[in-house]
């Protein structure tokens, strides 16, 4: 069962890429939000699956609930901001 863990949590590292590409290169600040809140959720439930390959889910649990609770406060701060600052679809002229 360890190695089913191993490689779900070897599969979610790897789809982590595809929200990372939306958060590096999107196009507008929303598509970045939106990429770096989904990076954000992934890695709780790799956090999780880490618990579950050492046997210690009890601690990774806090620990994710700790890190989601965070990325989400984070995410709806940085909206606040940008949507006070200009709107969000809209990128900065250079």
């Amino acid at each position: 069962m360890d190695t089913f863990f191993l490689y779900s949590s070897f599969y979610l590292s790897l789809i982590m890429l595809l929200p990372l590409y939306r958060a590096v290169f999107g196009p507008t600040v929303l598509d970045r939000l939106v990429g770096v809140n989904a990076i954000g959720s992934k890695t709780t439930v790799l956090l999780i699956l880490i618990g579950l390959i050492y046997g210690r889910v009890e601690m990774f649990v806090d620990i994710a609930l700790a890190y989601a609770l965070l990325n989400f406060i984070a995410v709806l701060a940085a909206s606040r901001y940008f949507q006070k600052k200009r709107d969000l679809n809209e990128e900065p002229a250079e």
